[in-house]
């Protein structure tokens, strides 16, 4: 724990980056507060994901001050060493520590914030930080300029403009650096054998949250933390409800499962979704609209490269769908008037993917000055087409109750794209195979 963190210089670039774009202003981070579960438990600890990205610094009680210019100053307030608590809690860093582990230029008590914070403060043109993200902190900052603007008489300006720092936060996440990626493919070859693992055990009468059980184990197993969100099991008719989360259901012979699952792993979600028959074999309906909805995913990865749009994925998913679904007898016309109407949405209702790092549903914008925003090399993309069929008199029986998604992790390489979760199981004859082995 003395030694420099591994990736030192790469948070400390990256507060320098930040530092360069605030200019004369001054940037106030703090993490993620402890939640209490109930009485004197607390839920799982994580950190905010900014502060993280900024400093790579993983306890509570944390505030990171930057301070702008070429190269700035970068100050952490932290928890003090305390042998009693640390006998209860576990090891803290303490000032001096994370000092010298994060390089930071300066480090002191948490309990000092509020005595400090003037200093900087003062004559500082702006100040950047989560704006109403918070109402506690929105108070707090006012409170601090309040006692700075006390001063003018004595020669101090206080600053006057309140800026979001997530803004320019948002597009240094965007674009992921080797680092990331690395960790990123790591938490992908984890999620990839922990769906394995749920094919491999997955069986009529067994209930959802057994699979489940199955995934959390694989995660923790491959050295992951937790769960990057809370885990789809879906069967049957539970597939039709996309955030379906009570995991109660009985699976039953004849039906699909449709997971929806990864880990986080040094802080970096990885998000997979996989759909197969509970008792290994896909049946004639679910081989059609199986293999649609697999048609779609590659229409959408063809559409993934630098500087293609990032609405051209989904609009090649769609298109493929769509002229499935008219094939299927699910909806009725021509193809230009179920895109023009949206009919299809009645059978898929979402978005074909999202940004995917430190959120699961990551930082950054969809769209620049109105215009979807372009492609570029070091973005990190989910592609996750579906199809979902709840029972209607107008729909054929056969495709009752089915609800299918197949999600992928990918990111942008200068030459096209690169899918970090290639080693999960996805055509019906591997899926197939796989759980065959099993039995």
């Amino acid at each position: 724990m003395n030694t420099p963190h591994p990736l030192q210089q790469v948070f400390r670039d990256r507060r320098q980056r930040l530092c360069a774009r605030l200019q004369d202003g001054i940037a106030i981070l703090p993490t993620a507060a402890e939640k209490t579960r109930n009485r004197d438990a607390h839920y799982p600890y994580r950190f905010d994901s900014y502060f993280y990205y900024l400093t790579g610094f993983t306890e509570p009680e944390a505030v990171l001050v930057l301070i702008g210019g070429n190269p700035g100053q970068s100050i952490l307030f932290c928890r003090e060493k305390d042998e009693l608590r640390e006998t209860w809690e576990g090891v803290r860093h303490g000032p001096a520590l994370a000092q010298s582990r994060f390089a930071f230029d300066a480090c002191y008590p948490i309990s000092e914030l509020d005595t400090r914070i003037n200093t900087w403060l003062a004559n500082q043109h702006s100040v950047h930080y989560a704006l109403g993200d918070d109402a506690a902190w929105d108070t707090r900052i006012q409170h601090w300029l309040s006692r700075v603007r006390e001063q003018v008489r004595t020669g101090i300006e206080a600053p006057t403009r309140l800026v979001d720092v997530r803004q320019v936060l948002d597009e240094m996440r965007v674009i992921k650096d080797t680092s990331e990626l690395d960790i990123m493919r790591r938490a992908a070859a984890i999620s990839a054998q922990a769906h394995q693992r749920a094919m491999q055990h997955t069986r009529a009468g067994r209930y959802e949250y057994e699979i489940e059980a199955e995934l959390l184990y694989a995660f923790r197993r491959g050295g992951a933390h937790a769960p990057a969100y809370t885990s789809i099991v879906a069967g049957g008719a539970n597939a039709c409800v996309l955030h379906y989360v009570s995991n109660d259901a009985v699976l039953r012979d004849g039906d699909l499962l449709l997971i929806d699952a990864g880990c986080e792993l040094d802080g970096y979600a990885s998000d997979i979704t996989r759909t197969f028959p509970v008792n290994g074999v896909f049946s004639g309906a679910q081989r059609s609209l199986y293999a649609l909805v697999l048609a779609a995913q590659e229409a959408a990865f063809q559409a993934i490269q630098p500087n293609a749009t990032w609405n051209a994925p989904h609009d090649a998913a769609v298109r493929v769908l769509t002229q499935g679904m008219l094939d299927l007898g699910l909806l009725q016309g021509s193809l230009d008037a179920a895109l023009e109407t949206e009919s299809y949405r009645r059978f898929y209702m979402h978005r074909t993917g999202h940004w995917l790092g430190l959120d699961v549903h990551d930082a950054g914008t969809y769209k620049q000055a109105g215009q979807w925003r372009t492609l570029q090399t070091g973005m990190v993309l989910t592609v996750e087409p579906g199809i979902y069929i709840r029972a209607a008199d107008d729909v054929p029986t056969a495709f009752h109750d089915i609800g299918i998604r197949i999600e992928d992790d990918v990111v942008i390489t200068p030459k096209g794209h690169e899918v970090l979760t290639h080693a999960t199981p996805k055509s019906m004859d591997d899926i197939e195979a796989l759980m065959r082995a099993a039995r």
